[in-house]
């Protein structure tokens, strides 16, 4: 059931409102008695008690509207026969209790209900009133001629369904426009709540693809140079020229990697950054020499014709290559040979680095983001990865993304 909501001030407001009102009463009251044209016998002490009482339910017709505007008909009709009350402000009063049942009830069948019983009470009570007024002297003469008894009914009952009638249409509106706010100032908060989830989001993918760049940079070059290193030492003092070559090339592994770190950086700092400059396909036998370079056994094959690929695609392809090379050279063991394939398909293109070493071994450090990362790269794309041990030894990586659209 739809419901309005209160203002937080509605209390101070709706006594604010009915202090006008016994206020305005009072001093109508005032002025009618003075001018001696009051319609009540009672002395104006009484009319005043009577002017107070009417507006007091006014101070609920928000929180409890059909309680506020039952009581204002019932005080509206009892206090003329018994105190007296002003005939002109109280109209404003009962019109205002009305027009809040309409306005601020939730249980809209009740509304209809008790403001259709109002005005069949009211329409009651004012020919009754009339009715009773006729048996006084002076009316008997006044309205004498039935065509102007019949005008004075007819006045009434255009006055009061006018009254009635303008006070539930006033209502109604107010409650439904008060609705379509509401729904506005909620619909408001969930695109609010919605955009900021969605700052989060895109936050948080573009840490994890930092995250996924930092790693695939870093870690590449420094296995790299951790399996140079070790050529190094090892024939420290018994080969110095062989030690000088791996010297040099842990050096140039060491530059390659600031270039790249920062190639990315300028990357991540230009919003409108192109993607030239960033690894493709055609930089894969790069590192395949790369790890050749560091005494590693690595062939490289590439089966049928490429189409030209999307640079999102190019650079997963060699970032899935770099990571599958640098697994293999902490894992697979010195004597192992590792194979990369490029093989072009009908719809995709598939990457496979497959080695003959030890396969994933548990004693080597490591997080295991590096996988997670060319998963992550690859089904962003639509594809697929595939990553394990090999049933003869070794260990393979497969990667398979769709190249839809694209061309030869």
């Amino acid at each position: 059931m739809a419901s309005r909501t209160l203002p937080e001030n509605w209390l101070r407001q709706d006594l604010i409102v009915t202090a006008a009102a016994v206020a305005g009463g009072c001093l109508m009251a005032w002025l009618t008695f003075v001018l001696g044209s009051t319609t009540f016998a009672t002395p104006l002490e009484t009319q005043l008690i009577g002017c107070l009482l009417l507006p007091l339910p006014l101070i609920w017709r928000r929180s409890h509207p059909l309680a506020s505007g039952i009581a204002v008909t019932a005080l509206y009709i009892v206090l003329p026969n018994t105190t007296g009350m002003d005939l002109f402000a109280s109209q404003v009063t009962l019109f205002l209790s009305f027009y809040s049942i309409g306005a601020w009830s939730a249980r809209r069948g009740a509304a209809l209900a008790t403001r259709t019983v109002i005005s069949i009470v009211m329409g009651l009570n004012v020919c009754l009133s009339i009715l009773v007024n006729l048996g006084s002297a002076k009316l008997n003469v006044q309205f004498a001629s039935a065509t102007v008894l019949a005008a004075l009914f007819t006045f009434h009952l255009v006055f009061n369904l006018s009254f009635f009638a303008g006070a539930w249409v006033f209502g109604d509106r107010a409650w439904q426009q008060a609705l379509e706010r509401q729904e506005l100032v909620e619909a408001n908060r969930n695109v609010k709540a919605l955009q900021a989830e969605l700052i989060t989001r895109a936050i948080e993918e573009e840490r994890l693809r930092i995250a996924r760049e930092l790693h695939d940079v870093v870690a590449h070059h420094v296995t790299t140079m951790s399996v140079q290193a070790a050529a190094a030492r090892r024939l420290l003092g018994r080969d110095p020229e062989h030690t000088e070559k791996s010297l040099k090339q842990i050096e140039a592994s060491a530059r390659q990697a600031v270039n790249d770190l920062r190639s990315m950086v300028f990357t991540l700092r230009e919003t409108d950054a192109t993607e030239e400059g960033l690894p493709t396909v055609q930089d894969i036998p790069g590192l395949v020499e790369s790890a050749r370079l560091a005494e590693a056994r690595v062939s490289y094959e590439t089966i049928g014709e490429l189409p030209n690929l999307s640079p999102a695609v190019e650079l997963t392809l060699y970032r899935v290559a770099q990571e599958a090379l640098t697994n293999a050279a902490k894992h697979a063991g010195p004597t192992a040979s590792v194979a990369v394939r490029l093989r072009s398909r009908k719809d995709s293109v598939e990457l496979e680095v497959s080695d003959d070493g030890f396969g994933m071994r548990r004693n080597i450090p490591g997080t295991g983001t590096g996988l997670t990362g060319m998963r992550e790269r690859v089904t962003a794309l639509g594809g697929s990865l595939d990553a394990g041990s090999k049933p003869r030894g070794g260990f393979r990586v497969r990667a398979e993304i769709p190249t839809a659209g694209a061309t030869a």
